[in-house]
């Protein structure tokens, strides 16, 4: 999860972002601070950095860190606070918080600056600023600022930021190129084959089989807290409404389908359509030519082929289409043609046109009583629209009002549903199956709720509405052991077992590195483990795969020849023993088409390096004081840990 953050930053859509406006209004806003404590070290208890002379205090450590989450989330829907930060989120956010002040300082120390006429035309280009006519707008640009809980001069200063760190690092990153032998190096890697095996030790098979004492399962709870968090979930009731709640009479009159007859009088008179096959010729004499020839025998198909024209089909065209397409005078030649003919020459915008008629539609003039069905049934589809418009308009007001769900419900004889407690991913806490779809749309909306008034949610655009609301919301955290205690057992014994695993792991990795065959060593064990795994892969058939290669494999490749490690699986599950017997390599000639891709490849991967060592040249020379008892504090607070 974490990883898609970092990666998220290093990529060609991220850097733009962190060293422009996105990454600022997103991730680093001041913000006051709320852990109410006094912290020691660097001169200041709100102070977890010191760079330069900005100070990065523990509010805005952890507003941006709370932002950064809500950015996880839009991929990641149930990542908990405690999970973010127990994957690294919090370090991360912190670097780039002092990379980006950093970077703000030193290019301030030698110079460059980013003047007042230059912030506003970043800020008269970012789209959010924009009003209806498309262009910036004063009351847009403060409804934004509002949103997000920056001010104006708070904006200015990191947009001031980010175009300074532009002018830095742009220069630093634009196209670089590997040199050609260092990308052969990293070319044959590629066409690497690694030879080798894998055996896997699991914890559940030593893992103890009498109950633990409640003192050991509050113990490993305690010590394992936040494995257990639970995602944030909020029970939602809801009703839906749409045309079976209307209590109005659908059907139009007959004057309201005289009305519409009259108004669409040119839709129900006789029409009549062509279907024509044509080609464009430069000149008139060319056109009349072709129409001697095609009249004398030759297929419009063949003549336009012999000259090397395309034919091109349009079916169902009107005087007008046609009109609209080429030209009135190519309209009324061809409509002067009946079925198979073909018509007068005449000149579209672009030159001649010869066609011939490949069909013709007549369609007779209908009467009042026979145009009633249609016209009927397409007011009456109106009525209900609009019906439904007015309906939603009323029940909004009423929202907007302060009026309560249950009465609103009351007023218009709507059914209130409630959902299961739903994750905001919109699966139903505890299982698998997704929330009723009636409420999928709302999901989004109902995770930013306070359990206050209701909302209107539009289902089906004027067909089917929904008003609802949140009546519990159960935020994220560890619960109480009583409520998780089968979890925490299991966790408890891969936990044990998971020590047994290790003595039996490394005993099988002593006889490995001895001499003795993996497999062989695997069986001399008491108890009974897993087969080996045999490998035989070459790189790239390792990184092929959509999804990550599994870790022990890519353990494997980092491996010297003929060395055996030992890995552990996350979460207690295991070890593994990896065994690497041989690599064979290729010589790639200059001309490979593997060089080239790879120096392609890598150009990504040498501007993030770039990046990295400038970032950290300017952090040493602006030089970073860091207060890790504030950071601490920041943490604890964070995952919800008390001192």
């Amino acid at each position: 999860m974490i990883s898609f953050f970092r990666n998220f930053f290093q990529s060609k859509i991220g850097l733009p972002i962190f060293i422009g406006f996105l990454i600022i209004v997103a991730l680093a806003f001041a913000a006051a601070d709320i852990t109410g404590s006094t912290f020691g070290g660097v001169s200041g208890g709100e102070r977890v950095a010191v760079v330069g002379d900005e100070t990065i205090t523990t509010g805005e450590l952890v507003s941006t860190t709370n932002s950064a989450i809500q950015t996880i989330r839009q991929n990641n829907p149930t990542i908990t606070t405690p999970q973010f930060v127990e994957e690294g989120g919090l370090e991360e956010v912190l670097r780039q918080m002092i990379d980006r002040y950093a970077i703000g300082g030193y290019a301030e120390k030698y110079g460059l600056r980013a003047g007042e006429n230059l912030v506003n035309s970043e800020i008269l280009k970012i789209q959010v600023f924009r009003g209806a006519t498309g262009e910036f707008d004063q009351d847009v640009y403060n409804a934004a600022l509002r949103q997000q809980g920056i001010t104006d001069a708070i904006l200015r200063r990191d947009l001031a930021d980010g175009l300074l760190a532009q002018q830095l690092l742009v220069p630093a990153i634009s196209a670089p190129r590997m040199p050609a032998k260092a990308a052969k190096q990293y070319a044959a890697l590629l066409l690497e084959r690694r030879r080798g095996a894998i055996g896997f030790v699991p914890s559940f098979a030593f893992g103890p089989e009498n109950e633990p004492t409640d003192a050991q399962l509050e113990a490993y709870y305690k010590d394992n807290r936040s494995r257990f968090v639970q995602p944030e979930r909020r029970t939602i009731r809801y009703a839906a409404f749409g045309s079976d709640n209307l209590d109005v009479d659908l059907t139009p009159t007959p004057a309201e389908i005289r009305a519409f007859y009259d108004d669409n009088a040119e839709r129900f008179a006789a029409s009549e359509t062509r279907d024509i096959s044509s080609f464009l010729v430069p000149t008139e004499d060319a056109a009349r030519s072709f129409v001697y020839r095609i009249r004398g025998g030759l297929s419009l198909e063949a003549a336009a082929r012999e000259a090397g024209f395309s034919v091109s089909s349009t079916e169902d065209q009107s005087l007008q289409q046609l009109t609209n397409t080429f030209s009135s005078a190519v309209a009324q030649s061809v409509f002067a043609a009946e079925r198979g003919q073909i018509a007068e020459p005449s000149r579209s915008n672009l030159g001649w046109i010869v066609a011939r008629v490949d069909g013709v539609t007549r369609t007779a003039a209908r009467s009042l009583a026979e145009a009633t069905p249609e016209i009927t049934e397409e007011l009456r589809v109106q009525k209900r629209a609009a019906a439904l418009a007015d309906l939603s308009a009323r029940i909004e007001e009423e929202v907007d009002s302060g009026t309560s769900l249950v009465e609103v419900a009351e007023a218009y004889s709507l059914d209130i549903q409630t959902s299961p407690p739903v994750l905001a991913d919109g699966r139903v806490y505890g299982q698998q199956n997704s929330v009723n779809p009636v409420l999928l749309r709302a999901i989004e909306t109902a995770f930013q709720m306070d359990e206050s008034e209701p909302q209107l949610a539009v289902l089906v655009p004027g067909q089917q509405f929904l008003v609802f609301d949140v009546i519990e919301i159960t935020e994220s955290s560890a619960p109480p052991l009583a409520d998780v205690r089968d979890e925490v057992t299991v966790g408890w014994r891969l936990a044990e077992g998971s020590k047994a695993a290790r003595e039996t792991a490394d005993r099988v990795l002593e006889k490995v590195r001895g001499g003795t065959a993996i497999a062989e060593a695997f069986g001399d064990e008491e108890t009974r483990l897993p087969p080996v795994d045999r490998i035989d892969l070459e790189r790239r058939q390792l990184f092929a795969r959509e999804q990550a290669p599994p870790p022990p494999l890519v353990l494997m490749f980092s491996m010297a020849q003929g060395s055996t490690k030992i890995y552990e699986a996350p979460n207690n599950i295991g070890w593994y023993i990896v065994d690497l017997d041989t690599i064979e390599t290729q010589d790639l000639p200059a001309d490979s088409p593997v060089l080239a891709q790879t120096r392609d490849q890598l150009a990504a991967a040498l501007s993030d390096e770039y990046t990295a060592q400038l970032s950290a040249a300017i952090r040493d020379e602006i030089e970073v004081e860091q207060n890790e008892d504030a950071i601490e504090a920041v943490r604890r607070q964070l995952v919800g840990e008390t001192p």
